[in-house]
């Protein structure tokens, strides 16, 4: 159980180092890279796990040989090895499950993404809807007091109708005028 974590580990090493790949050849096209310590050849005719301990390498299964990893391009051509047939990173995986594994992860975190998005807008909207409560109350609240101010003026103009057929209205512009006895 250790020694296939510790291939999981690797792969996943490598996977990652397989993604910067593009990333990083200018930056090796300048500097000098280090020799490697065994051609991948000489791993030929031995085994796969001794072959894929050198990261660089890839061991194909179709004839137990041992190869350089075709860096420029980014999967290995079938000239060189079947994607059925080749091997990296670790033994028990070959390449053409390794590239659906990588798609469907990767699958899976745009699709976990999009639904935290879509979540979040959901959930902001939701948390938008008690803002609109609010000024649809604030509308409500504002109607009903021009409403009060309508029955306030025309108690207002019938309390004055009142007034005035009683003779108790005084018309003048100064209503604090004196009162005089006719």
């Amino acid at each position: 159980m250790g020694a296939r974590w510790v291939q999981t580990l690797r792969l996943l090493g490598l996977v990652l180092l397989w993604s910067r790949a593009g990333m990083t050849e200018a930056f090796l096209a300048t500097a000098t890279p280090p020799a490697p310590a065994q051609a991948c050849s000489e791993f030929s005719q031995r085994s796969c796990e001794e072959c894929l301990r050198n990261v660089s390498c890839l061991w194909c299964f179709t004839n137990n040989t041992c190869i350089d990893y075709p860096v420029r391009s980014i999967l290995p051509p079938s000239s060189l090895c079947s994607l059925s047939n080749a091997r990296w990173g670790v033994c028990w995986i070959n390449f053409e499950a390794l590239i659906i594994t990588i798609a469907v992860i990767a699958g899976i975190i745009l699709v976990s993404i999009a639904v935290c998005c879509c979540y979040c807008c959901y959930c902001r909207r939701r948390f938008k809807r008690p803002d609109e409560e609010e000024e649809q109350l604030a509308r409500k609240r504002e109607e009903r007091r021009l409403q009060s101010l309508q029955r306030k003026h025309e108690r207002k103009q019938k309390h004055d109708e009142i007034r005035k057929k009683y003779g108790l209205l005084q018309e003048s512009d100064n209503p604090y005028s004196r009162f005089e006895n006719e």
